[in-house]
């Protein structure tokens, strides 16, 4: 069985709350036992309990990444609206391989796909949480993937949607992607396909330098903007993104992987496949906000996408940082451009 090698200075169930949900049935036809749903709330719910906004996690991320896009007089301004940040399954916090129950830890851990953790998310908001309506569904990368199945599987009750730096499914291109920092991972003999009893260092570190060339656009790396980022060469980035991969379980990080590469809004029985369909259920006012040189999610990716919404605009991210144009709190341009965009349509009635 794996052991839980997370990081200690990560985030904790110490500084969120937790929804104990039981046992969930998944997509897959499997159960997640004894599931634990971890999220933070900014903010208070209003009279009209109509003011909340669900802004998911990301890959790697957490509530306190999320963070770094709330406060006062920001966009996501705490005094004005009830923010909440739930933890995606797989992230450390949240019921994942690391922290399961006994059978389902390590490589056991069911599939779980961006739809169940959707489902979830929404028996907190509603049930939980007692929220009428949400006011915003929004997030980055796989954070912008749940936002999309929030409003094309509650379209009456999202009033609005800006993903960032995201899509509503995974793309063929992406999957190749995917398949690259899994196999990078799976190399290291240390990794026992899941089975590890130390931690599978070659493989994170391998997982880091694929991951690297991702995130960042061609430009990123031809202007040498790693400098800006204090990074005196590409060798020095790349220890850096070693580092950064080392602190993570890595069944954790297989198990997210999982769910990103199966994310498809239109997988529900509800729309049986048909993307168009599932698109055109979204009754949200839309930004869609794809950087244009993204190399996951692709601005003609996210193009497509908007075309399919009803009421929706494209506004692209004019950036040379890539998909990493959208983490939260990384680039002030970049940063001003979305809560700008996100200020515009809370705006609006």
């Amino acid at each position: 069985m794996a052991v839980n090698l997370a990081n200690s200075a990560f985030p904790t169930l110490t500084d969120c709350e937790v929804l104990a949900l039981g046992d969930v049935p998944l997509d897959s036809g499997e159960t997640l036992r004894d599931a634990k749903l971890a999220y933070r709330t900014y903010g208070a719910l209003n009279a009209a309990r109509d003011n909340c906004i669900v802004f998911p996690t990301y890959y790697t991320g957490s509530h306190d990444s999320n963070a770094r896009m709330i406060g006062a007089g920001r966009a996501l301004d705490p005094a004005r609206w009830f923010i909440v940040v739930p933890n995606l399954f797989g992230n450390g916090i949240s019921t994942s391989p690391s922290n399961a129950a006994d059978g389902q830890r390590g490589p056991a851990f069911p599939h779980v796909t961006i739809a169940d953790n959707v489902r979830c998310q929404y028996h907190l908001v509603r049930e939980q949480l007692g929220v009428e309506r949400v006011a915003l569904a929004t997030g980055w990368s796989m954070g912008a993937l749940q936002a999309y199945q929030w409003a094309v599987d509650h379209p009456s009750y999202v009033a609005r949607l800006l993903p960032f730096c995201g899509a509503a499914r995974c793309s063929p291109h992406n999957r190749v992607f995917i398949e690259g920092v899994r196999a990078a991972l799976r190399a290291d003999p240390e990794f026992a396909d899941g089975h590890y009893s130390t931690r599978p260092t070659a493989g994170l570190k391998a997982f880091g330098r694929v991951y690297a060339g991702w995130a960042y656009s061609q430009a990123f790396f031809r202007d040498g903007l790693y400098q800006r980022l204090g990074h005196a060469s590409i060798d020095d980035f790349l220890l850096a993104w070693e580092d950064e991969h080392l602190c993570w379980d890595a069944n954790d990080l297989m198990a997210k992987l999982w769910t990103w590469e199966h994310a498809d809004v239109s997988r529900s029985p509800r729309y049986d496949g048909d993307f168009r369909a599932a698109m055109g259920a979204i009754e949200a006012r839309t930004i869609v906000m794809p950087g244009d040189q993204d190399l996951y999610f692709t601005l003609e990716d996210n193009r497509q996408e908007a075309s399919l919404i009803a009421n929706s605009e494209l506004r692209p991210i004019h950036s040379p940082y890539g998909h990493c144009a959208g983490a939260p709190g990384r680039f002030p341009t970049e940063m001003a451009f979305i809560e700008q965009s996100l200020r515009h349509l809370l705006g609006r009635d």
